[in-house]
């Protein structure tokens, strides 16, 4: 039959599949039938997937085998490593801005022993790959991870760049050859259905998946390559769904620069008002919201419809979980009743500098568990011993136990709330990383001073951990370092072990499934 004869007989359904304004779905010109067509296409875009961790939906290749709460358990690392690289400026406690590089650059040569700085300068996302067109590093992963499998698929640039700005610049930019018809990405195993998913839609305007883990993955890899109508798309289809108190407080976890744009502000929205509604008695759920993260915390407390016996409740609720220079501010506020918060104030210092075993107990007990029980804090909590003379120094406690830290595998980060020496604001941050030689994952931990200014100070640090079988502090590295804002200096092999035997059943570092690890600042030097 002639392509005249195949004209003449196609039905009205065949019709309307090649008709670029038909969309079953939706929202604009539809060019389903174009999507990975040979016919249709003028360039190729190879698919480079590395190893990038289980923990998101579809890692065992089908796309729907995981539930949502299961991915919510696990989904932390990936928001964190997302951030990593959408960003190099991370919000840090205090709302004190502390700029760090999304990989750490070496500050001495080969030299493992030595510490490691992080600077401010992040790494471009473009770059030339011999004859095969510009290579976009788009993982969420260590670049160095060996690629598992390669996708070619066959693209319009003229509707991907419609659709993205992302590869609007792309094909723009990158390709400055006219002869170069690749483009190669680079992207995690965790985002390859999404990716997908995410490509099909730039054509059909619709979704395969109803699943909402799958969604979440969707939306996230939409932000990342600047396709606003599917990250608006990702969001009706969630908003529509039954909302759960998990799910709501996943949604409002989200990268702040999903939660910030205005596609996704309805399903914000949408879980604040589940939360606040649910929640709104306060004293009937008051456990349970003890147990609520802090964005879920401030949607309930946020809420007009709040239903407590005064303002006081609320007062009552949140002073247990302040941190020690915030309490010290309720005690000088000349808004509150004096007695009323020294009360208050004396209480929750007092648990804070109690032992464990206390602190455990006081937890526990039923009486007292709704103003003691510790949150999962974004930032972890410290606990911190201050002098004066005869140079200004302070000592550093950070805990965390064995889920906390087999969370940061592959390439995780956990930040300690602030804590300040001279007035000068610094935190702790622990990482899963590679060794310097690249060859082994291994437990870093690093020093940061927060961004203030132009101000730079010279800090004499030691890193200890806690070891079996003694229980005491061994120390494992000691230095001197000139901070200014948003620097940070640490090691990436903090006990020279890998990963592994880090983390094994008979390691010295954990001692009850505990990581003991202590910061010794002391500053001789006045600050410039």
């Amino acid at each position: 039959m002639s392509g005249g004869d195949a004209s003449a007989t196609a039905g009205p359904a065949a019709e309307a599949e090649m008709d670029p304004g038909f969309s079953r779905g939706g929202g604009g010109p539809s060019f389903e039938f174009a999507f990975n067509s040979v016919n249709f296409s003028d360039r190729v875009l190879r698919i480079e997937v590395v190893a990038g961790g289980d923990d998101a939906p579809g890692s065992s290749g089908d796309g729907r085998g995981d539930s949502l709460s299961d991915w919510a358990r696990h989904r932390k690392r990936r928001r964190d490593e997302l951030l990593k690289e959408k960003e190099s400026e991370t919000v840090m406690p205090d709302q004190i801005n502390c700029k760090v590089e999304a990989e750490e650059c070496d500050a001495f040569e080969e030299n493992q022993e030595e510490a490691v700085a992080m600077m401010e300068e992040s790494p471009p996302s473009v770059g030339p790959d011999g004859d095969d067109g510009p290579t976009i590093d788009s993982s969420w992963t260590a670049v160095s991870t060996p690629v598992l499998r390669v996708k070619t698929i066959y693209i319009s640039s003229a509707i991907l760049a419609a659709k993205s700005p992302f590869f609007f610049k792309l094909f723009s930019n990158g390709m400055k050859e006219s002869d170069e018809r690749q483009a190669t990405l680079r992207i995690s195993d965790s985002e390859e259905n999404a990716l997908m998913e995410l490509l099909s839609f730039m054509y059909s305007g619709k979704l395969t998946t109803t699943d909402p883990a799958l969604m979440l993955d969707i939306l996230m890899a939409a932000d990342k390559f600047e396709v606003v109508s599917c990250m608006r798309h990702c969001s009706q289809l969630l908003t529509s769904l039954p909302m759960t108190t998990e799910s709501a407080l996943l949604y409002l976890d989200l990268p702040c620069s999903i939660s910030m744009a205005a596609a996704v502000q309805p399903l914000t929205d949408a879980a604040k008002e589940f939360l606040s509604n649910k929640y709104k008695d306060l004293t009937k759920f008051q456990d349970e919201v003890m147990s609520i993260p802090i964005a879920g915390i401030e949607a309930i407390l946020s809420s007009n419809d709040l239903q407590v016996a005064s303002e006081d409740a609320i007062y009552d609720f949140l002073i247990s979980h302040m941190t020690c220079r915030k309490l010290r501010k309720v005690l000088i506020s000349t808004d509150l009743d004096h007695e009323q918060a020294t009360k208050c104030v004396t209480e929750a210092l007092l648990y804070k500098a109690d032992a464990p075993h206390r602190q455990r107990a006081l937890a526990a007990d039923a009486t007292t568990c709704r103003k003691f029980a510790e949150r999962a804090y974004k930032y972890r909590p410290l606990k911190v011993v201050e002098f004066d003379r005869p140079y200004p120094q302070c000592i550093a406690y950070l805990d965390l136990n064995r889920d906390e830290c087999s969370r940061l595998f592959p390439s995780g980060r956990m930040y300690s709330q602030a804590f300040h020496l001279a007035g000068q604001g610094f935190f702790l941050s622990a990482h899963c990383n590679m060794e310097q030689q690249s060859t082994f994952y291994c437990f870093g931990l690093f020093l940061g001073m927060q961004e203030k200014g132009s101000m730079s100070v010279t800090v004499e640090y030691e890193f200890a951990a806690r070891t079996r079988p003694s229980g005491e502090f061994v120390s494992k590295y000691k230095g001197n370092y000139t901070f200014t804002g948003g620097k940070a200096v640490g090691y990436r092999n903090l006990f020279a072990i890998p990963w592994s035997t880090f983390m094994a059943d008979d390691s010295l570092f954990f001692i009850d499934d505990v990581l003991h690890l202590r910061a010794e600042l002391t500053i001789k030097q006045p600050s410039a």
